[in-house]
């Protein structure tokens, strides 16, 4: 059986996209809406694809619209089913179960 307990702490996101304005935007309210709506508190830190690096290891996860061309020490997550709704419930379920995984470490 699922564990559906409320998460215990507040979780960090960054969320990048080529200019850190409208497209991060939207994905960063959407990640607050739909993951709020499942009992997780988040923190968003919208950026440019070219500073994931400067914000990656305060986070717990990244999620981005463009290539990441960084090994990053967290998980990076496609985040164009945030634009495009193709894909959603399964990008959602995943950032869900990374989420719930790090909450037990």
């Amino acid at each position: 059986m699922e564990d559906r307990s409320q998460p215990t702490r507040t979780f960090t996101i960054v969320v990048s996209c080529g200019t850190a304005i409208a497209t991060s935007t939207h994905v960063s309210l959407k990640l607050k809406e739909i993951l709020g709506e499942r009992g997780f508190l988040i923190h968003t830190i919208q950026c440019r694809i070219a500073e994931v690096t400067d914000y990656a290891d305060q986070s717990d996860l990244v999620v981005t619209t463009a290539q990441v061309p960084y090994e990053l020490k967290v998980p990076v997550i496609n985040g164009l089913p945030f634009l495009t709704g193709l894909g959603i419930k399964e990008v959602i379920e995943e950032i869900v179960q990374i989420l719930r995984n790090l909450d037990q470490k």
